[in-house]
């Protein structure tokens, strides 16, 4: 379990490190995009800073993730948008939809895997 849970933690950190640094230092071009997608992103582009900070948040979570330093603060705090990762394909880009699954399911694995860091805060008063 050990074995998995560092190569599920460094490949979803690579993943999120990657698209992170890709888009905040232009290392390629842009994919074109069409249609509904194109107008979504079109919206979050005109909101100026959300992302922005969605890419910082992955770039920041995904070395975290790499390095194993804060994992399961980093685990909890990237949840979000592998959330939103996964409803933006499922209803603008049904196409990539089982990338999105792997990387809802390796960070579902994860949480799964840091439980015992949550129960403090998860636990009933």
């Amino acid at each position: 379990m050990k074995i998995a849970t560092i190569v599920v933690r460094v490949l979803l950190g690579f993943m999120m490190a990657f698209a992170g640094a890709a888009f905040l230092f232009k290392l390629g071009p842009q994919p074109v995009l069409a249609g509904p997608m194109k107008t979504f992103f079109e919206g979050i582009n005109a909101s100026v800073y959300l992302l922005p900070l969605v890419k910082v948040i992955e770039l920041v979570c995904g070395l975290a993730l790499i390095t194993g330093f804060f994992a399961p603060l980093a685990t909890v705090i990237i949840f979000p948008v592998t959330v939103n990762i996964v409803l933006v394909n499922v209803f603008l880009a049904p196409e990539q939809i089982p990338m999105a699954i792997a990387i809802l399911a390796a960070n579902l694995f994860l949480a799964f895997v840091y439980r015992k860091n949550y129960e403090s805060i998860l636990a009933l008063r």
